[in-house]
């Protein structure tokens, strides 16, 4: 039987294979925890210079994050290629070449560090620029094949979102940008690992010495539960500072006891269904965490 033309999927355009190297939702997830940290930096609602302010910076951080995420797709060409979740990029297909990747990479990153130079302040292009090597060189070249801890010490860089927009607005890092910091860094090892269980597979394949794949599942999922129970503590730290008030604080307990009710009842009973569950949660977690941050901060 033939296929009518319409139906068959139109190839992706030159377009939507570049944005694709950006990993828009990862991206999307960094400008967000980077404005949280710009917004509770100015104390009440921002002017509309302020808010000019932080529409360049959050366009910053996005072309130097983009460039890491695309620098970052060049390093595991072959490690995606093996990978269902990852097959699908334009650098394992083959429909980009290394060379064309790392010119738009390159270009981003010169972008995004110029904007913050001149329009911003050379702390956060300094920090922006650090956490892209970070990530794409650290984390991605050096860490990621070599320790099944890669992703507890690289996710500093993955945690400097925040950081980068507290110094945006106030050309300084303050405490309270390093408790975002700590939130963050916390989160990232049991939300990364829930999603490394069900993945198991794609990991042994492709070679990375994920938690799952040389500890073994049992572990990893005793790791998920006692990191949750790590980030309750640190999730507590922006009301025992005093820069959150009891807004945040109902609505950190709540996320938090949810996100170690998941690792618990994954610890006691693994599934890949549940193991999804948790990794979906951690997102909800985060970004309702954040959140009720900024919702706390313009209330009270």
């Amino acid at each position: 039987m033939s296929v009518a033309p319409s139906a068959v999927a139109a190839p992706p355009s030159r377009f939507q294979q570049f944005y694709a190297l950006t990993k828009p939702r990862v991206v999307q997830l960094i400008v967000f925890c980077a404005l949280i940290g710009m917004v509770l930096a100015v104390p009440g609602l921002p002017n509309a210079a302020q808010l000019g302010h932080m529409a360049v910076a959050s366009l910053g951080v996005w072309l130097v994050a983009g460039a890491a995420a695309a620098f970052n797709c060049i390093v595991e060409q072959g490690i995606d290629a093996k990978m269902k979740r990852t097959a699908w990029r334009p650098t394992a297909k083959g429909e980009l070449s290394n060379a064309q990747t790392l010119l738009f990479s390159a270009v981003l990153c010169a972008a995004g560090s110029v904007l913050l130079y001149v329009w911003i302040n050379p702390l956060t292009m300094w920090l922006t620029f650090a956490t892209f090597v970070g990530y794409a060189v650290v984390y991605t070249v050096i860490l990621k094949p070599l320790t099944p801890q890669n992703i507890v010490i690289g996710g500093a860089s993955g945690a400097m979102p925040p950081v980068l927009g507290w110094a945006a607005m106030t050309n300084d890092v303050g405490p309270e940008a390093l408790i975002l910091f700590l939130i963050i860094f916390l989160w990232t090892p049991p939300h990364f690992w829930a999603l490394a269980l069900y993945r198991v597979e794609d990991y042994r394949k492709s070679g990375l010495p994920m938690l799952p794949v040389t500890h073994g599942n049992e572990f990893t999922r005793l790791q998920v539960f006692l990191y949750t129970l790590i980030l309750l503590a640190g999730c507590m730290m922006p009301f025992i500072y005093g820069m959150s008030s009891w807004i945040y604080l109902v609505a950190a307990v709540l996320l938090s006891l949810g996100f170690c009710g998941y690792a618990f009842a994954l610890w006691r009973n693994y599934s890949d269904a549940l193991a999804r569950k948790t990794f979906r949660f951690s997102l909800i977690h985060l970004s309702v965490l954040f959140a009720a941050l900024l919702v706390d901060h313009y209330v009270l």
